[in-house]
């Protein structure tokens, strides 16, 4: 990274400062006013990005861009020592190169996925070819079931992303520096094929993609209106697992880390379809903590943006299973349910938490259900979740890192929970009147 100076430009100050503006990435150079983004690929490893393709114990898969010139690319990977020797150790994977064109032109993704590490085992690898290889990269795979479990949810990214959104992904990381993951509930970008978002995205994030496995949900934002197409940018940069219904892949899959099974869902293309997936994936799990993730909410916190449908197909069957807590965006606010089935509270235990959030920049106004015990507007959060034997422990930050709601769910010996709200005593957070 160059070092930042001041300089006392004089006369040619303006032009100075106007060519420091400029990027150079590979060669090319694009002009980026306050965000230097490196618009196109070079030869030079990018946007890297580690995900979980199979079990998160043992295997841990990583993403990364380049130009067209690098035909061949590598990843390599040793078991993390307290000196800088690692490296003599280390083992190299050949990447799967595959080329993907978007609105700047053509690039290389590139992907592997490390296998035989051990659970809860400190690594770190590198990704590159020839003479253009990036840092050294740390991360730690997934605990064994019964050991605690502490990951980060984050709602719509969207706009704003490099200027204003960055910081609450910052905060997150440095809230929770024990994390395992980071799970967003989609509309990481607002134009689904405009890779200059994408390229916002990575950069925002900064280093911290690159230590900490993402697993995402699409959004309606990563969809075109026209044709209802994923974007173009979405499998070429995420290694999700590939055990989802036939036409969803990597849009629709489901991860059992420690002791959670947690099931991301499409909720923009084929709903319907998903129902028998959904109910077949439940059924067939025995872990002591189930959690959903997809984008459209179950209960809106605006009225007229109701999901009767999702409503509808999706949370008999959560009833019915007993999942736990249900994380989603789109609705632009914060707000969480108590404990819930489909036909009204759950007050003999069990039912499931529903909670939509929003970590970037574009807001709602709130116009709530009565089902919310917590709403907020015109704020960003990011949560914090950990899972510790019987107890899961939700927190809702704000980007400032202050406590805005929490809650406590205790798992009893028949399965069903008992719910305890510790949100603090400030009031709601509500728009000023102008």
């Amino acid at each position: 990274m160059t070092r930042r100076r001041a300089f006392r430009f004089g006369f040619y100050g303006p032009a100075l400062a106007a060519i420091l503006l400029l990027v150079v990435q590979g060669g090319a150079l694009s002009f980026q006013g306050s965000s230097p983004l490196p618009a196109a690929p070079g030869p030079y490893p990018d946007r890297i990005i580690l995900t979980w393709s199979a079990d998160p114990s043992t295997t841990m898969s990583v993403t990364w861009r380049t130009d067209t010139t690098v035909s061949e690319a590598f990843a390599e990977i040793a078991e993390a020592d307290d000196g800088p020797d690692f490296g003599k150790k280390a083992r190299r994977v050949q990447a799967t190169t595959e080329r993907y064109e978007t609105n700047t032109g053509p690039a290389h993704s590139h992907s592997v996925t490390f296998t035989g590490l051990r659970p809860g085992g400190i690594y770190l690898y590198r990704v590159g070819a020839g003479k253009h290889w990036s840092e050294w990269n740390q991360f730690r795979t997934a605990g064994r079931p019964g050991e605690p479990l502490t990951f980060l949810y984050l709602g719509d990214v969207q706009s704003e992303i490099y200027s204003l959104w960055s910081r609450v992904i910052r905060r997150a990381f440095a809230a929770a520096p024990d994390a395992r993951f980071i799970v967003y509930a989609g509309d990481l970008i607002n134009n689904n094929d405009r890779d200059e978002q994408w390229g916002e995205f990575h950069a925002g994030a900064g280093f911290i993609h690159r230590m900490l496995p993402v697993l995402a949900a699409p959004g309606n934002h990563e969809y075109s209106l026209s044709d209802r197409r994923i974007s173009v940018n979405w499998r070429p940069q995420f290694t999700f697992p590939m055990n989802g219904p036939t036409g969803l892949e990597e849009t629709c899959y489901y991860l059992d880390i420690q002791d959670v099974r947690l099931v991301v869902l499409n909720s923009v293309v084929h709903r319907s379809e998903q129902a028998g997936w959904l109910e077949k994936v439940l059924s067939g799990s025995s872990h002591r903590w189930k959690i959903a993730v997809f984008h459209h909410p179950i209960y809106s916190s605006a009225r007229g943006r109701d999901n009767k449908e999702l409503r509808e197909l999706w949370q008999p069957l959560f009833d019915k299973y007993g999942v736990d807590l249900v994380l989603q965006g789109h609705d632009h606010t914060y707000a969480r349910t108590g404990p819930r089935r489909f036909d009204g509270p759950a007050r003999d235990g069990g039912g499931t938490v529903y909670v939509n959030s929003v970590s970037g920049a574009k807001m709602y106004a709130l116009d709530p259900h009565d089902v919310f015990e917590r709403v907020a507007e015109d704020t960003q959060l990011f949560q914090v979740i950990r899972i510790e034997g019987d107890r899961l422990s939700f927190e809702a930050h704000t980007a400032t890192g202050t406590l805005y709601d929490a809650f406590q769910l205790r798992k009893r010996a028949d399965g069903k929970n008992e719910f305890r709200s510790l949100a603090p005593a400030s009031a709601p957070r509500r728009r000023k009147a102008a």
